[in-house]
């Protein structure tokens, strides 16, 4: 069996499934892809489930999303999980969910009978691990995130508004897809405070002291080499720091954070929670958490 799988690989079952002892009817999009933890949390939740089913890695190149989901419909998928950098293009194939809408993005499909729907966990995920990690709930903290024009970035800027933080301050590296997010952003969270700047904004610094949780949802740090996405200016003791990367599990931003005794957390909490709410919309009913949890926590 692949570790990980292409678009042709979705031509025909005995290309997915040689070597299987299972059959492929999930899977995890994305590109790059090889890094994801999310077969071993969704296997297990699988087994434990008794559901003849396997989870697999889908690398699939920007621009083939519509037609990987055709394939995956095509070859009887229930569904997928979206990751980066398809959570916006996603959105333009399916059946949006008013939810989702509002976050901006999809990451979890289903292939009902009729339709393909999207759905959007990484919001309700992020404030759920969020409050595991740090025992502080989401909506009493004020809050930066660094990478905020992205899929993940809107959908966790969208959470914050949704829950009321106090403050909250959206960073990209430049401020151009930051307008459109901004004005959704202050009809769903009006009392809410929100500055947009770019990475490069001499303002930067000064915003983030002023806030609570730091989060980076930018693929800065995914990569070998890759600099923090934030300089320590930004940085103080008092602060928790998120970052939604897991592998590596300690990114360039979150060894910074160590370093000056922030109180720190990687994305396998978020990764966890969003993919138990996942699971639940394929398979309405179950309560996989327990076991994604004990799967994640395995070397």
């Amino acid at each position: 069996m692949k570790q990980v799988y292409m678009l042709e690989d979705l031509a025909s079952r005995e290309l997915l499934d040689t070597g299987a002892d299972k059959p492929a009817r999930l899977a995890v999009i994305g590109h790059p892809i090889a890094h994801s933890a999310s077969p071993r949390m969704h296997q297990a939740a699988l087994d434990a489930a008794g559901i003849d089913a396997r989870y697999i890695r889908l690398d699939i190149e920007p621009g083939q999303v519509g037609e990987a989901f055709s394939r995956m419909r095509a070859l009887g998928f229930i569904g997928c999980n979206v990751t980066v950098p398809h959570k916006l293009e996603a959105m333009e194939h399916c059946e949006v969910h008013p939810d989702a809408k509002a976050l901006g993005a999809v990451n979890t499909i289903r292939f009902d009978a009729d339709v393909t729907r999207g759905f959007n966990t990484d919001g309700p995920g992020f404030a759920r691990a969020v409050e595991d990690d740090f025992q502080r709930p989401l909506a009493s903290l004020k809050v930066v995130i660094a990478g905020a024009g992205g899929g993940a970035g809107q959908a966790i800027a969208t959470q914050c508004c949704l829950v009321g933080v106090e403050k909250l301050v959206v960073v990209n590296r430049t401020t151009g897809k930051l307008g459109p997010l901004v004005e959704r952003l202050r009809l769903l969270g009006p009392r809410t405070e929100i500055v947009a700047l770019a990475l490069d904004d001499p303002a930067l610094a000064e915003q983030c002291l002023s806030c609570d949780l730091i989060v980076n949802t930018s693929s800065v740090g995914l990569k070998n080499g890759d600099p923090s996405i934030l300089p320590a200016a930004c940085l103080k003791k008092a602060h928790l720091v998120y970052d939604t990367i897991y592998q590596p599990p300690v990114t360039p931003l979150l060894a910074m954070a160590d370093a000056l005794g922030c109180r720190k957390a990687n994305g396998f909490s978020m990764l966890i929670q969003q993919g138990a709410l996942a699971f639940q919309h394929w398979f309405p009913g179950a309560d996989p958490l327990a076991v994604m949890r004990a799967a994640m926590s395995r070397v």
